[in-house]
């Protein structure tokens, strides 16, 4: 089967007043193995956008390249304007963007509550100047605050995942990273999980980097790009997602 490449033509086009989120010939290493290769990609303000493509493209290592976990080995990140090409993630985090991980990574050992404070450390200023969890996470995640003094360890999956996300946004970032949020999680909590993402960006203006594997969710997105081998081979609308590349890109 053939993918066409998209051309720089018909690349996610830009929001007026410019992207909030822009990489340019981004080229990543682990050791000596070229794991992202020559990657373009650009988030406008209040959009969502999903990566697609199968296990170990490298879609994982973009989104730790945008926080900062991983540097890169020649290209550019810009955000709003700036080049945080070589900031350290917490410069990244103060700066706007917020990153959800594939496995959640919430404190298995400490509270909700505690876990939902430890997302303000992301704010100028961090939790010495800021205490207050905005209700609307509450509102997007009722059963966090039924359950603000249980441990996080002992909340189950969909609602450690809740939990995670509730803990990222509360850092009020531009940009939310969000790393295979469905993974192995009940029905009805993705759903709940789609409804709550598809409310922050409508409610809030946040934008959205999704990796995600569920073709429905993906189809929430306003723009997709199909990673492959480390490169970005096909982007697009999602509205014009054939079934060629859904069975190409999101079959496991």
């Amino acid at each position: 089967m053939t993918v066409i490449t998209t051309p720089p033509s018909l690349a996610h086009p830009s929001h007026e007043g410019g992207d909030l989120l822009g990489i340019r010939n981004l080229n990543v290493y682990y050791g000596e193995s070229h794991i992202l290769r020559n990657v373009d990609l650009s988030i406008a303000p209040g959009q969502m956008v999903c990566l697609i493509g199968l296990n170990g493209v490298g879609k994982t290592t973009l989104l730790k390249s945008i926080i900062g976990l991983l540097q890169q080995r020649s290209g550019s990140i810009v955000l709003a304007g700036a080049d945080i090409s070589s900031q350290p993630p917490h410069q990244r985090a103060r700066g706007g963007i917020g990153y959800v991980p594939q496995g959640r990574e919430i404190i298995a050992q400490l509270s909700v509550r505690e876990n939902l404070l430890l997302g303000l450390e992301a704010r100028p200023g961090g939790i010495s100047r800021h205490r207050h969890i905005d209700p609307l996470v509450f509102e997007l995640f009722p059963v966090l605050e039924k359950f603000l003094n249980r441990r996080g360890g002992d909340l189950s999956g969909g609602q450690q995942q809740q939990l995670a996300i509730a803990r990222a946004l509360l850092g009020k970032p531009r940009l939310l990273l969000l790393d295979e949020p469905t993974e192995g999680i009940q029905p009805s909590v993705v759903l709940d999980i789609q409804r709550a993402v598809a409310r922050i960006i409508r409610e809030t203006g946040i934008s959205v980097l999704l990796v995600e594997h569920h073709a429905s969710f993906v189809r929430q997105a306003d723009w997709y790009y199909a990673m492959q081998k480390g490169g970005v081979v096909a982007s697009g609308p999602t509205s014009e997602l054939s079934k060629e590349v859904i069975q190409r890109f999101l079959s496991v």
